[in-house]
């Protein structure tokens, strides 16, 4: 196909580390069922606190992939 086309989704990587990592796990989180992705975008960055430090960090990741 000359023109393919492309779909988006949006997921949720998590970590207790670092947003680097919570990146990375989202990414190979949704490789084990989404096929052919081809990017990522950053949407947010966000994380969890508790007692007063960080408890988990979120990104918040949209996810190209061409359709077959």
């Amino acid at each position: 196909m000359a023109d393919p086309a492309y779909k988006k989704i949006e997921i949720v990587g998590t970590s207790p580390n670092s947003f680097d990592e919570a990146t990375a796990n989202g990414v190979a989180k949704a490789a084990e069922s989404v096929h052919g992705m081809s990017w990522f975008e950053v949407v947010e960055l966000r994380g969890s606190i508790v007692d007063g430090k960080v408890h988990q960090y979120q990104v918040t990741l949209k996810i190209g992939f061409k359709v077959d």
